[in-house]
């Protein structure tokens, strides 16, 4: 039922004083509409699924824009259904999606080879020559480290190459007509230099491949004008035509970039944890790493400044294989219950385990994982005939290998010196107070805190983004986000237990001892 248009929601909607945020992320792709205080007033979403296409993860470019204008239609009837109004503008707007990856494109502005995303991890010879020749980590899934394995294998579509980008970077394009990357995002396609806040000018003239300055997008900072929305581009994003062309953009960003404006972590000292198909964490540095670690990346903040990651391509996706697989137990014995009550009710359980998880082992391994060197990902439990099989034990065992391959990458970077004063984390994982938030704290040995806004996700964080392009004259990101953003918002902390960082620290090397089963079974099943 559609309610009357009333107060000042409604009045900003008409007057186009919101924002709009798109993020594509692995399952789902969301749109979020917030208001002048940074509220969230409407949202929509569309699910979607990676396919696995001779050997390789991608998805089409149709499904990009069947699920954006979706997500858009459902976001602009629930502003409707809540406010009475139906925005036909906003005062900016700006999209993000999955990070690195590999889109190329050729003269006429064709796709030349199917979207590969993160996912993939079939660049080892590249990221390896390329992280020797630019003393740099060059992750597998970086987008370097596809064109110059591409390059290696003399495939076909490279000499027709004249323009390579990342996901958030193709929408931007396709919307605004602009190749440009958010720095975050562009960081995660080639190193970036921190001090000139563009592609490393050596790493550039060294790279052995082709002239890659002629067709990577021009990086911009946060804050900086990104174009606007073109006739064409309206008509991608609402077919029916009730956004109208005009609207600033910002610079497009990667999910990595997003998450850290949701958390407010873009300072020094700071990082935050996202948990979504992939688990990763984002270390705002205060000087360089003085070692080269192929667990960490170093990309930077949508502002630029210098970011150790962790990445893992595993994260929550076979939690919630076990969730529905409980659900179908209860199903079957008459009691149907919906997802999340099923999930809120198995984590619930995990905090009545053994701190170590009673003996118990599991890999959510459904990909490839680089930081431990898996090259493909079997999904496992296993335990010993002493071991404790309780459903406590088991869930606690399934959270913990969340974040199993996390820990491996954040113990690098405590061997390097770095400290945190906290550790934001974010994503549905989190919805279900104190149990993924008490254990994530063990698995990182340090405070992990959860704000309101931890289940808005990188849709809000690029709305926020784009609410900062009026802002960003005046002040720097950091202060903008600490003053105006989050100034008055509810988090709760958390501190490490510290019977559950010893019992993390005994499951972390039975985790790391049972590694070689992970590899025996890549290789039997």
């Amino acid at each position: 039922m559609t309610v009357e248009p009333h107060g000042e929601d409604a009045r900003a909607i008409t007057a186009g004083r919101t924002t709009l945020g798109i993020e594509l992320g692995s399952t789902r792709i969301k749109a979020v509409l917030i208001g002048p205080d940074h509220a969230t007033l409407g949202s929509g979403s569309h699910d979607w699924e990676n396919q696995l296409v001779d050997r390789v993860w991608t998805y089409s470019l149709d499904a990009v824009w069947a699920g954006i204008q979706e997500s858009v239609a459902a976001l602009l009837a629930d502003v409707e259904q809540r406010h009475g109004v139906r925005p036909t503008t906003v005062a900016a707007m700006g999209v993000s999606a999955m990070m690195h990856g590999y889109l190329a494109f050729d003269e006429a502005g064709e796709l030349l080879v199917p979207f590969r995303t993160w996912r993939n991890t079939s660049t080892g010879h590249a990221a390896e020559e390329l992280t020797e020749l630019f003393g740099q980590n060059i992750p597998l899934r970086w987008s370097i480290a596809h064109l110059r394995q591409a390059e290696l294998d003399a495939e076909p579509h490279v000499p027709d190459i004249t323009f390579v980008t990342t996901l958030a970077g193709y929408v931007h394009w396709k919307l605004t007509g602009r190749e440009v990357l958010g720095i975050g995002d562009a960081s995660g396609l080639f190193p970036i230099d921190p001090l000139t806040r563009t592609y490393d000018a050596r790493m550039l003239a060294e790279y052995p491949g082709a002239a890659l300055a002629s067709f990577l997008p021009e990086v911009l900072v946060a804050g900086q004008d990104a174009g606007h929305l073109t006739e064409a581009g309206a008509a991608l994003l609402d077919p029916t035509g009730t956004l109208q062309a005009g609207i600033p953009l910002c610079p497009p960003e990667g999910d990595a970039g997003t998450g850290m404006v949701a958390t407010n972590a873009v300072a020094p000292r700071t990082g935050n944890v996202s948990v979504g198909t992939s688990i990763f964490a984002m270390v705002v540095l205060e000087k360089p790493l003085t070692s080269v670690h192929h667990e960490l990346d170093l990309v930077t903040t949508p502002s630029g400044d210098l970011v150790a990651m962790v990445h893992c391509n595993n994260g929550a996706s076979e939690l919630g294989a076990w969730a529905e697989l409980f659900g179908q137990f209860a199903a079957a014995l008459g009691r149907p219950a919906e997802p999340d009550e099923v999930f809120g009710a198995l984590l619930r359980e995990a905090l009545r385990g053994d701190a170590d998880g009673g003996g118990l082992l599991a890999y959510n391994y459904l990909s490839g994982e680089p930081i431990t060197s898996m090259p493909e990902g079997r999904p496992l439990f296993a335990r010993t005939p002493d071991s404790r099989l309780t459903l406590a034990n088991f869930m606690r065992t399934q959270v913990y290998s969340a974040f199993g391959t996390l820990s491996l990458g954040m113990r690098v970077l405590r061997d390097e010196g770095v400290e945190l004063d906290t550790m934001y984390a974010h994503g549905g994982l989190f919805r279900t107070e104190g149990v993924a938030q008490r254990l994530l704290a063990a698995a990182v040995a340090a405070p992990v805190t959860v704000g309101s806004t931890a289940g808005e996700g990188g849709a809000w964080g690029i709305a926020v983004l784009a609410a900062y392009l009026a802002a960003a004259p005046e002040q720097d990101l950091s202060t903008y986000l600490a003053e105006r953003v989050f100034g008055s918002a509810e988090t709760v902390t958390v501190a490490p237990d510290p019977e559950d960082v010893r019992g993390y620290d005994a499951y972390l090397v039975r985790y790391v001892a049972g590694l070689a089963i992970e590899r025996a079974a890549v290789v039997a099943l």
